[in-house]
């Protein structure tokens, strides 16, 4: 089933109880993935997080309830989520610019926040070099730091500039094992939109002193290699290759691999591999 009939089956679900409590793992089912898929998968698509577009949807029904009709503003907050009027009305000011009694009393425009339909277009022109390999369970060691999803793109960069010189030292002496070169990992992934990203490189030693450590289990895993920018790859990996292979992502508990062959990196130009753990549809 593709990728756009499974979110908007989770969707269509999501919509239907925005009033009520949403069980995200039901929701997951839905969409035939994990609750983490389902999350990030919406991120990957929309730009926003799952929990923020369900925050904006409810605020827009909110709104239209209370301009048209005389229930009273606490039990609208309190049918849309909100324990208290003072929340409410700090998270109404903060889409729709107004207070609930300003926007009742005045009839004004509100910022409605439409749902959302998805239409994943498979564009197809641009060849992504992929191969389906089997991987020996492998070690590896390096430098760990949590993110939230939504701020990976601003702060990982910097992650990479400013971890220590004397530290990536540390982390290529390790190095000894499969795949080859610096490696960064995001594993670890939590409930609250957070996971772990290790700058680091497979090894074969045994006692490594100072450095993180996680073991990635026997997989097969979905190669792509590419040059330039990984983000617009990651985006087309899911819009694109994911709804059309016949393959989904595996476990959470398998960490997504970012292979770079050279040691100086990062650098502008390059060449590396993404690594997906999958499993047959």
């Amino acid at each position: 089933m593709d990728w756009n009939i499974r979110l908007n089956r989770a969707l269509d679900y999501i919509e239907e109880n925005l009033s009520n409590e949403i069980d995200f793992d039901y929701a997951a089912k839905l969409a035939l993935c994990s609750r983490n898929d389902l999350s990030n998968m919406f991120f990957i698509v929309t730009g926003i997080q799952l929990s923020e577009y369900i925050r904006r949807r409810r605020l827009s029904l909110a709104a239209l309830e209370l301009q048209n009709s005389d229930e009273k503003i606490i039990n609208i907050s309190m049918k849309y989520g909100y324990s208290s009027p003072t929340a409410f009305n700090r998270a109404f000011q903060n889409q729709h610019k107004v207070s609930p009694q300003y926007a009742r009393s005045r009839k004004i425009f509100i910022n409605s926040y439409p749902r959302i339909t998805f239409q994943i277009i498979l564009n197809g022109e641009i060849n992504m070099k992929c191969r389906i390999e089997k991987k020996e369970a492998f070690k590896v060691v390096g430098a760990k730091k949590t993110f939230r999803n939504d701020m990976v793109e601003n702060l990982l960069p910097h992650f990479w500039r400013d971890l220590p010189q004397e530290t990536y030292e540390k982390i290529i002496k390790q190095s000894n094992g499969e795949p080859k070169g610096l490696l960064g990992l995001c594993a670890n992934f939590g409930g609250e939109h957070t996971f772990d990203y290790y700058i680091a490189t497979s090894t074969k030693n045994s006692e490594v002193q100072d450095l993180d450590q996680i073991n990635i289990p026997e997989a097969t895993w979905a190669i792509f290699e590419a040059e330039g920018t990984v983000t617009e790859l990651i985006n087309r990996i899911w819009q694109e290759w994911f709804p059309s292979s016949g393959y989904r992502r595996a476990d959470n508990s398998i960490p997504d691999v970012e292979v770079y062959f050279d040691y100086d990196f990062p650098k502008e130009n390059y060449t590396y591999e993404l690594w997906y753990p999958v499993v047959k549809e």
